[in-house]
């Protein structure tokens, strides 16, 4: 833990007390977003401190030219990022001619932030006494509708305490903007106008390169004691800035009141030569709703996601609230409407990683949203990497690969590979088994085999041929070995044959085979169409099972466990806990030639396939290699505490699964990691959800059936959650005297509670 400022409450994210120095961290804290869009929690007014701007469009980016060193053949072009688009939530505020800014004031005083996770609203509200020494209270609320989910909504509050004052508000538009990670300082945005009519006001820009229009657009409303007023503004604007600026006369201890919404409309959704006219229509939209209307629709709506994806915990608010900031910042990021977007490792709050999609989509965040929303969601998130298969088999052949070997991106935004780090880019080729797998898992998950013969055995196809030409045989080992790789344990680069990733490759040959024979045998008018467009012959197939049928594994005889790769032994295994700790953590004060040669694991790697492959080992091979491993892993990416959550609750090691839970819960509110200022672990909080589900209620799927093996923490009295289990809702609650199933809909399932099968009816808690 490196900072303990949020207060534990079970429904809210809080801050009490202004402080300069947490500024950047709780703008990512209380990020708001929408799934369409979303904005770090920056101020409305102006702040002249250190601060993050950032506001964010799903699916719209840049590609930034890639800046390196030393070229390599192979090395992608460029590095897509998310970009910091056109600002629309300023609203600047001068008191008797005083800026209001936060930086500059007397006093703050009574400073309290709070997201309110139930309902999906942020609200910030302090007193402050101006330069000139005039005291204001400001309240205000902002939220992005999920409704209308091009828009979001700002009622600013502002009343003078200890005089009469003049009051100028000023809502504007703002194109002026960059990215903070640019490489080469580009201009990103091409700004074509600037205008205004009555109370709106617009700027119409496009993206350079990729060439993604958008219009951002605001509309105000006056309030005085909550009545409306009819106030002329003056409209100033420049070529990448527009606003408009009201001035009223207000009595002390009267309260002025700005709503403001503002958005976007993109040629993603709506042809290029309408934004305009789209725009327009949602402010209608919007102002015929009325602040207060739209509000309630974003009750109702967070309302209807809570009802199925909470989990509840009693005795233990940390715990209950590190769970609901994970679900809820899910939720605003992905909603599973649209197959052309992903889940970027920072969603809406921040530029690092770029906001692409990388392998924890499949690895982590597909079994949230299997569970917690219906099938289609999921195959979305399938169907996105169907979408992109043709450039998975552009970028293997960019690296010699060919007869359509697909190599998936370990970054991208439109499957081209993006990313600038030549041990990532060229190495980490085990995200091509986490797509794989993710097809496994969606069908063991939903029973829904049809994605198989029309999209996923084209992929599988892809990915097959891949690892059979990836593959070397060694005349010494007499085996196929995978050499100059990196596994996920990313402080490893360019070793030979990395378990996990050898173990994947088999796996991924091994399943393909499997289902070209299921879908030859069940979909023939599938098999025939696949066949004849991949050019797939049965030679071919046979020599990737000599592969598959040969892989090298390297193991220890000694300590009788599979060895993360090649001459892992070689190194001095010195264990975490004797590691001193101001040596911690070693990615920042270790240079990286001190961190290859350590023993240290960034996160799960062998265990990562113990964690995808559980019923492939025994418990007591599990145990080896956890208490083998875990000693020398510190933990230093997002995605490792719940691993090893799991894997502890599977070993019945609560309270070491508890520690690691409350870790990967409260990453982001506690700062683990040091880093929070830079936006938000948002797949890694899928994997928090997977450490109550499958490790706290031992969830799993045995030959089909839902499994389920659970235990509490002694810190908790009882837990809950619900399971969307093939379109039947299980529910179940635990507690440490007994847990109870139950199921709605109209039929019975019969399910796995400790090993032995219990029926669920309709309308009955059972009792296990």
């Amino acid at each position: 833990m490196n900072q303990d400022y949020i207060t534990a409450d079970p429904w809210a994210i809080i801050e009490e007390g202004f402080d300069h120095e947490r500024v950047k961290s709780s703008e990512s804290l209380f990020s708001l977003g929408n799934g369409a869009m979303g904005q770090r929690a920056n101020f409305e007014e102006q702040f002249s401190g250190d601060t993050f701007q950032g506001s964010y469009i799903a699916g719209v980016y840049y590609p930034d030219k890639t800046r390196v060193g030393w070229w390599k053949n192979g090395y992608p072009e460029y590095f897509a990022k998310v970009l910091n688009a056109p600002n629309w939530i300023g609203i600047n505020v001068t008191v008797d001619a005083i800026p209001l800014d936060l930086n500059t004031c007397k006093k703050v005083a009574h400073f309290r932030r709070e997201l309110n996770m139930k309902e999906g609203w942020y609200k910030r509200s302090f007193v402050a006494t101006l330069p000139n020494d005039v005291d204001v209270a400001v309240d205000v609320v902002r939220f992005l509708s999920l409704d209308l989910d091009e828009t979001g909504a700002i009622q600013y509050n502002l009343q003078v305490l200890n005089a009469d004052a003049e009051v100028i508000m000023v809502p504007y538009l703002d194109g002026g903007i960059k990215n903070m990670d640019s490489n080469w300082d580009d201009k990103f945005w091409n700004i074509t106008k600037v205008s205004s009519e009555n109370d709106r006001a617009f700027i119409e820009c496009h993206t350079m390169k990729t060439n993604f229009s958008v219009c951002t657009f605001m509309q105000s409303q006056l309030f005085v004691e909550g009545a409306k007023i009819d106030t002329i503004h003056t409209m100033d604007s420049s070529d990448n800035r527009v606003s408009h600026s009201y001035k009223v006369q207000l009595g002390k201890d009267e309260t002025l009141t700005l709503v403001k919404f503002g958005g976007y409309t993109v040629d993603r959704n709506h042809p290029k030569d309408g934004l305009l006219k789209a725009a327009n229509q949602t402010l209608d939209n919007a102002i015929q709703l009325g602040f207060e209307g739209l509000l309630q629709k974003q009750k109702d709506a967070w309302g209807r996601i809570w009802e199925m994806s909470d989990i509840t915990i009693e005795g233990d608010v940390k715990a209950q609230q590190g769970i609901r900031f994970n679900i809820f910042q899910l939720n605003q990021t992905y909603l599973g409407k649209d197959s052309r977007l992903n889940i970027g490792p920072k969603g809406f709050t921040g530029e690092k990683y770029g906001g692409s999609t990388y392998w924890d989509t499949e690895a982590y965040c597909l079994p949230f949203y299997m569970a917690t929303k219906n099938q289609k969601v999921a195959w979305n998130l399938l169907k996105y990497r169907y979408n992109h298969l043709e450039k998975a088999i552009e970028n293997a052949q960019k690296l010699g690969f060919t007869n359509g070997a697909a190599l998936y991106p370990m970054v991208t935004m439109n499957g081209e590979e993006c990313h600038n780090e030549w041990e990532i880019t060229f190495e980490e080729i085990h995200r091509n088994g986490a797509i794989a797998f993710a097809i496994f898992n969606y069908f063991r998950f939903t029973g829904d085999y049809s994605y198989i013969p029309e999209m996923g055995l084209e992929v599988l196809i892809g990915i097959a041929r891949f690892w059979h030409q990836r593959v070397n045989y060694s005349e010494d080992k007499q085996k196929y070995v995978v050499l100059g790789v990196t596994g996920p344990n990313e402080y490893e680069n360019n070793v030979n044959n990395n378990w996990y990733t050898n173990y994947l490759a088999k796996w991924c040959i091994d399943y393909a085979v499997e289902q070209v024979n299921k879908v030859a045998e069940e979909y023939p008018a599938d098999h025939k169409r696949i066949m004849e467009k991949t050019k797939l012959t049965e030679a071919e197939i046979s020599d990737w099972s000599k592969v598959a049928d040969n892989m090298y594994f390297p193991f220890s005889e000694k300590y009788q466990v599979y060895l993360q790769q090649d001459g892992f032994l070689d190194k001095q295994m010195i264990k975490v806990q004797d590691l001193d700790k101001s040596q911690r953590p070693i990615n920042q004060k270790w240079s990286w030639d001190r961190i290859l040669r350590s023993p240290y694991i960034k996160q799960a790697d062998v265990l990562q396939g113990f964690y995808f492959f559980e019923d492939h080992f025994s418990k007591e091979e599990l145990e080896r290699h956890f208490d083998f491993y875990e000693p020398f892993t510190v933990h230093e990416s997002s995605l490792s505490p719940c691993v090893h959550s799991i894997q502890a609750a599977k070993l019945g090691r609560m309270e070491q699964a508890y520690t690691f839970y409350l870790r990967t819960s409260r990453l982001d509110l506690d700062d683990y990691n040091k880093e929070v200022e830079e936006g938000l672990h948002i797949t890694s909080m899928a994997g928090t959800w997977m450490s109550i589900v499958e490790g706290f209620g031992g969830m799993r799927i045995v030959d089909g059936t839902l499994s389920f093996e659970p235990q509490i923490p002694e810190q908790w009295n009882s837990f809950a959650f619900k399971i969307n289990f093939r379109d039947q809702i299980i529910t179940m609650k635990a507690s440490a005297k007994t847990t109870t199933f139950e199921i709605t809909g109209s039929e019975v399932l019969d399910i796995l509670v400790n090993g032995k099968s219990i029926t669920l009816e309709p309308g009955k808690e059972v009792a296990a």
